[in-house]
């Protein structure tokens, strides 16, 4: 009977280690493909990696802050101000925590172009809206709301922002065209650029009179200053 007791024991052993042992391994790839890799482009103590658009020498108007990087919205309107990854990108998969304080506005910009000719970040590069919606002191339309491809696509019903000041998890997938924009885990719109569909679109909103926005098919990541305050963290990448 002892015996019996030890071998049901070991048995009930055994099992409790195979239930706590993940159920297969990765077969190990002979190829010789890039593994994709998340990448950090944010150090959470310096602007290593970021530069102003457009410009050389000292970033003054964004700083760290408790592991934060923070706009300062030192910038007057909505050109100026703007940071940008020294590394341009083409497809990838990017992550970021973020929050504003009341009656702020800034955005995630992508494949941006710099050149002497081109003002704003926006002129080129598709925005990933960041804003207060409900304390806006303006009307805001649904176009200009968070989460939204700027001025292009709306977000769905998925959408849930946390309140002003707590923060939110983002994120942009771009793959040879195919555009998707998570917020807080859950897909929030979805679509193809350059399609009829999108064309249409610039070519009667807002992007009418700006004949290289969206055209880029790599380029810079931005972040926003709208002269306002805005804080970014945990920013990944992964290039796709």
């Amino acid at each position: 009977m002892k015996k019996l007791i030890i071998l049901i024991a070991a048995a009930g052993l055994i099992g409790s280690q195979a239930l706590a042992t993940p159920p297969y391994k990765p077969a190990k790839s002979k190829s010789s493909a890039k593994i994709k890799t998340w990448t950090s482009l944010f150090d959470g103590k310096s602007l290593k990696g970021w530069h102003s658009f457009n410009k050389k020498g000292e970033v003054k108007n964004w700083t760290i802050v408790d592991g934060s990087l923070v706009c300062l919205g030192a910038a007057q309107g909505d050109t100026g101000g703007d940071i940008v990854t020294d590394k341009q990108y083409a497809n990838f998969e990017l992550s970021w925590d973020w929050k504003i304080d009341k009656g702020s506005n800034s955005g995630v910009i992508y494949h941006v172009v710099e050149d002497p000719k081109y003002h704003a970040t926006y002129e080129t590069g598709p925005e990933y809206q960041l804003i207060d919606d409900l304390g806006w002191p303006d009307k805001l339309e649904d176009w200009q709301k968070t989460g939204c491809d700027y001025a292009m696509h709306l977000p769905n019903s998925q959408k849930k922002v946390m309140p002003v000041g707590e923060w939110n998890t983002s994120k942009i997938i771009f793959k040879n065209g195919h555009v998707e924009h998570w917020l807080n885990g859950k897909k929030i719109l979805s679509f193809q650029a350059w399609d009829a569909d999108w064309t249409k679109k610039k070519a009667e909103g807002k992007w009418k009179d700006y004949p290289d926005y969206g055209m880029a098919k790599t380029g810079f990541i931005a972040l926003q200053d709208h002269g306002h305050k805005a804080y970014f963290k945990n920013i990944f990448i992964k290039e796709l």
